[in-house]
Order: structure tokens, then C-alpha cells, then sequence
């Protein structure tokens, strides 16, 4: 179980930690998303920040296991308000926060039963 939890802890932090830098350095797609959801593009370094710090905190998770869980349930509401933001502009390409919210809950229900 233990591999399990370091294998997907891994993967959580990698994949929102390469989200966090194409927010930060204000890629095209993050912009797009941020237009298409009707947001300001001065959110784009905010949620690029917001995602680094939970990318950071799944891994000094290894280390202080409540930071981990606590970054982990972050980053579950984090997706759970880009999926939100989604709907709210009735659009439907849900797939790409549907898989970051899924790899996030695994971390976090992994990170819950250690």
C-alpha cells in the first residue's frame, strides 16, 4: 500500500505541478480556459500559485504526512471548482479536470488510509 501511495502521490504532484508552471508562465492554453470560463487573466498566476503550493505539499507529504492529506483535499476542491466553473459556462470538456480531480482523490484517500 505503501508504493501505492508514493507511486500516485508522484504522479498527483507531477501533473498538477506541470499545470501550475503553464499557468505561471502564461502559456496560451491557461488563458483560453480562463476566457472560455469567463474569468479574469489575472487570476492565471493566483490558481498557477494555488497549484504549486498543493504540487509542494503532496511531496513534503513524504515528511509531514498532514501537510500531504492536507494539500491532497486541497487540490480535490481545487478540481472540484474547475469542474464547477466548467458547468457553470456550459461546457462540456470535462475530461481534463475529471482526470486531475481523480488522480487528486486517489492521493488523497491513499494519503487518508496510511
Amino acid at each position: 500500500m505503501f508504493t501505492a501511495y508514493v507511486a500516485v502521490t508522484v504522479v498527483a504532484a507531477v501533473v498538477t505541478g506541470s499545470a501550475a508552471v503553464t499557468y505561471l508562465i502564461g502559456h496560451d492554453y491557461p488563458r483560453a480556459q480562463l476566457d472560455m470560463k469567463r474569468l479574469p487573466r489575472t487570476w492565471g498566476p493566483r490558481l498557477g500559485l494555488v497549484l504549486a503550493a498543493g504540487s509542494v505539499g503532496l511531496l513534503v507529504g513524504f515528511a509531514v504526512p498532514p501537510l500531504g492529506t492536507l494539500s491532497a483535499a486541497g487540490l480535490v476542491l481545487y478540481f472540484v471548482g474547475a469542474i464547477t466553473a466548467h458547468l457553470r459556462v456550459g461546457s462540456r470538456q470535462l475530461v481534463g479536470p475529471a482526470v486531475f480531480l481523480a488522480v487528486c482523490v486517489a492521493a488523497l484517500w491513499l494519503s487518508l488510509s496510511r
